[in-house]
């Protein structure tokens, strides 16, 4: 009985090593398709609750359903707000806290929708034609400024009716555009652009207060808005330049609510030429700073994004963190006004950082996992944001400054995970080209053991200015790809962010470079450093860029020690000089590539994957959005034309009514099927 007791002891011990007991299962897509995911958190004026968006899947829908929930401060109560059948979402307190104002498109459309609460009904606030897509409000409460999309020549709402029904009843559905740029993302330009309207909460008035050709805020890059301390100005995020779809050129503008009168904010800096991309306003508590995030360099979106102060009587302006190497993504006042709290990705992790305005110095609050700015109390005692991990759905989580540490408030997905067994990513550093260090993860499969070889797949990221971080991800989640039975390989190779800016400049014009050394040489130290991984059972994939270094690995294999038995590829680029054509935001390819490929094709044709074609040769699963317009899917018709033409095994997947992303529930339970069936045929057998 003693020897039993001990056997079974072992037992235990084993998988309690291991991380994931007896008990536990794989995590399967339903458990990633049914989690509750998080957004919008807003902290009421008197700190005892936080407001959340709360989305779950409707698949009988084939979409989503949100609601405003309510946690208390101290994470023990929970309150549903709304109930509708029709989505409620991006809850904002009024300034009293007394009201709880919020979106929803129960009337048609989305309009702002306000419960009291000290009980009631919701009643509808806004009632525009075209809509409300985001809004805020004024510091008295008396006052919201919100989003909506107008014909920049129409006075009123009678004429945006009257407008959009001429243009159903047209008796054609020709589009017709004579600028660039007239598509963006998965959407056909409709002829309107996003103005920004100020509401008297009292009266039901409303004004447009940025009125004009141009999009405020902009289409793409920036964003913010915000009053003024005393609410005579609105601050706003806007590109004034002639053509969009070659500028990044967002300027932060500020202008006067009863005058109309204009005047830029973003200038006078001695470092830059100010044609960068400028967003992000903010006032400092006190009203003396206008703040904003700055990049430096003319139509390059991944630019380093740095703190800027503007002294509102002076005009002086200050770089905060221009020694700072991190680009900042998010950031907030502290209420004395001597500190900011900003977000940044960094090895890996999205970290939140205090920064000293005076000093100039930053430290870490905040390291693990990925984390989202939200919001802070009146006091600056603590801070509220979203935590999530490669392991976990985003929750919310309170920082108390005082105390140095940060607590969980809400649980809602650990009932859901509570049976399964996932295993926690772990790091890796390698020599990639020129001998800089390089970094990864390495995730093993569910019940790893490892006595065992395991097939391994190597996802590559897109952007190509991104990073793989410890995060939750409802897309490419890598712990849904280990539950498989697959080693999961992640690596940030050049032009990955949160490794220094240099490190991210060093992909642009060298696509299918110093990038790809660092893939080569971190495949092969993986599978010469961790023995448990079989070299003969590998694939990658990879979307967008990914997907495009997919299509570039394809004419390279014969770089690999160990060379991928398949390849999967969704909205990757197969031909430079079309994709240029196709695509919508220029700025992009002309900063990548140096300008337009007849006027410098040197990069176009070094690093375009239909070039290689002659040395293809490995199955490929090709998938693509016939709405994206980022890359279009014609780039995923001619590779699978190229390697079918070629006699090599591939299949194409087109998805009619998906862009650059497979966000439908149904549709995203295909492609995950469609791309597991496929690893199982090469690597798994």
């Amino acid at each position: 009985m003693r020897k039993l007791f001990l056997v079974s002891l072992l037992f235990l011990i084993f998988f309690i090593k291991l991380g994931i007991g007896a008990s536990k299962r794989a995590l399967s897509f339903d458990d990633l398709i049914n989690c509750y995911r998080i957004s919008d958190v807003d902290l009421s004026p008197d700190g005892k609750w936080i407001a959340f968006t709360l989305t779950q899947v409707d698949e009988k829908k084939n979409g989503y359903h949100s609601d405003i929930w309510l946690v208390s401060s101290d994470g023990k109560r929970l309150r549903q707000i709304t109930t509708h059948e029709s989505s409620s979402w991006s809850p904002r307190w009024s300034p009293g806290g007394k009201k709880l104002a919020f979106l929803s498109s129960r009337s048609g459309v989305s309009q702002v929708w306000v419960i009291s609460m000290s009980g009631g009904e919701a009643y509808q606030l806004t009632d525009h034609y075209t809509g409300v897509k985001d809004f805020i409000w004024s510091n008295d409460g008396e006052k919201i400024a919100f989003v909506t999309r107008v014909y920049p020549d129409c006075p009123d709402q009678e004429c945006n009716e009257k407008r959009d029904i001429e243009f159903e009843n047209r008796g054609t559905s020709a589009r017709v555009y004579d600028e660039l740029l007239f598509r963006h993302w998965d959407r056909w330009w409709d002829y309107k652009r996003a103005h920004i309207f100020v509401l008297d909460v009292k009266s039901g008035e409303f004004k447009d207060v940025t009125p004009g050709d141009y999009d405020s805020p902009p289409i793409a890059l920036g964003r913010g808005y915000v009053f003024s301390p005393d609410d005579q100005e609105l601050l706003f995020t806007s590109n004034r330049d002639s053509v969009i779809a070659i500028s990044t050129n967002n300027d932060v503008w500020a202008v006067n609510i009863e005058t109309g009168g204009i005047r830029l904010i973003s200038t006078g800096f001695t470092d830059r030429s100010g044609k960068g991309n400028d967003h992000s306003p903010k006032f400092s508590p006190d009203g003396r700073y206008i703040s904003f995030l700055s990049m430096r360099r003319p139509g390059f979106e991944s630019d380093k994004a740095e703190i800027f102060i503007k002294e509102v009587k002076t005009g002086k302006v200050k770089n905060l963190t221009g020694d700072i190497d991190l680009s900042v993504i998010n950031y907030l006042w502290h209420p004395t006004g001597r500190k900011i709290i900003f977000d940044a990705s960094h090895h890996g992790r999205r970290k939140i950082f205090e920064l000293d305005v005076k000093q100039g110095k930053i430290k870490c609050l905040v390291s693990d996992g990925y984390n989202v700015l939200a919001d802070m109390d009146k006091n600056g005692e603590k801070l509220i944001y979203l935590h999530c991990s490669m392991n976990r759905p985003c929750e919310i989580y309170e920082y108390s400054f005082k105390k140095r540490r940060s607590r969980r408030k809400t649980n809602l997905n650990d009932k859901l995970f509570k049976d399964v067994g996932m295993n926690r990513p772990e790091d890796f550093w390698f020599e990639g080209a020129d001998g800089d260090s390089v970094h990864g993860f390495i995730l093993k499969p569910p019940f790893f053991d490892a006595s065992k070889k395991y097939p391994c797949v190597f996802l590559v990221h897109g952007g190509p200015q991104g990073a793989w971080h410890d995060r939750w991800h409802y897309r490419w989640n890598a712990q849904v790809w280990a539950a498989q039975g697959y080693v999961i390989v992640m690596i940030n190779p050049r032009g990955s962010t949160g490794y220094g800016q240099k490190f991210t400049d060093e992909i642009s014009r060298d696509w299918g470079g110093k990038v790809f050394i660092d893939l080569v040489k971190g495949e092969e130290y993986v599978i010469d450093n961790f023995s448990f991984i079989d070299p003969e059972r590998l694939a990658a994939a990879g979307a967008s860029y990914g997907g495009y270094m997919i299509n570039w690995v394809e004419g390279h294999m014969d770089r690999f020690k160990y060379p991928f038995r398949c390849l999967i590829n969704h909205d990757g680029a197969f031909n430079l000089y079309s994709k240029y054509l196709t695509t919508e935001e220029l700025w992009f390819p002309e900063w990548e590539f140096d300008g337009p490929y007849w006027v410098n094709k040197k990069y176009y044709k070094m690093w375009s994957p239909h070039n290689f074609v002659n040395n293809f040769s490995t199955p490929m699963l090709i998938i693509h959005g016939e709405k994206d317009f980022r890359l279009d899917y014609a780039e995923g018709i001619a590779a699978f034309t190229a390697l079918r033409r070629r006699g090599i095994k591939a299949r194409l997947i087109l998805f009619p009514d998906e862009g650059h992303w497979v966000q439908k529930p149904k549709n995203s339970r295909f492609w995950h099927g469609e791309i597991f069936r496929w690893l199982r045929e090469f690597i798994k057998k």
